[in-house]
């Protein structure tokens, strides 16, 4: 995957960085933060200019962001039964369901960065649920500083270990979604187990 990476940098530059951040935004399987990472490296040799990369990628990922939303409210409940149709599709739209009932517009803010796994969906459940534009747009504009300004940072600051970095960068973004998710899911079952105790007394 990195060679991958590394090709279509070289061939397209920061044009491939904003495409690539878009599609990620709208559940598609594309490498963006591996993308960053190594655009960031390419950045820190000369091969790139910094500020472009940094202006494609954040740009491409706020356009993501809203395509999303407001793909999802025209949609509405079309789209959640297409979501829920495969079952890892499903598994992630109940997570990103969860964690935002937890955190509420916050959510959308973590989503970005912290389980960026689940930004999508968080995207999608934002708009079908009619969550307001205004603060999902707040919100994600600074996940998205938070999310391209540490990947392309990292990849320009360890631009001589870009496999390294994006193996460990790539097994911490999984291991901070799954922890979300048993806690996402603890918590609704101390509230099922609260609800059920106060319907029996």
């Amino acid at each position: 995957m990195t060679d991958i990476v590394l090709t279509l940098v070289t061939d397209y530059g920061v044009m491939i960085v904003f495409c690539v951040t878009f599609l990620s935004c709208l559940a598609l399987p594309v490498p963006s933060s591996l993308l960053m990472i190594t655009s960031g490296g390419f950045a820190a040799t000369g091969d790139l200019v910094l500020t472009s990369v940094l202006a494609a990628a954040f740009l491409g990922a706020v356009l993501g962001d809203n395509t999303g939303y407001w793909i999802a409210r025209a949609l509405g409940d079309k789209l959640g039964d297409w979501l829920d149709k495969h079952p890892k599709r499903s598994a992630l739209k109940a997570k990103g369901t969860a964690f935002m009932e937890k955190r509420g517009g916050s959510s959308v803010f973590f989503s970005c960065w912290l389980v960026a796994p689940l930004g999508p969906y968080i995207n999608y459940i934002s708009g079908i649920t009619k969550f307001t534009w205004l603060r999902f747009a707040m919100w994600g504009v600074l996940g998205e500083i938070v999310w391209v300004g540490l990947y392309v940072g990292l990849g320009h600051t360890f631009a001589d270990n870009i496999s390294g970095l994006a193996s460990v960068m790539g097994n911490a973004s999984g291991f901070i979604t799954a922890l979300v998710a048993v806690i996402a899911l603890g918590w609704w079952l101390m509230r099922a187990a609260k609800k059920s105790a106060a319907q029996t007394a």
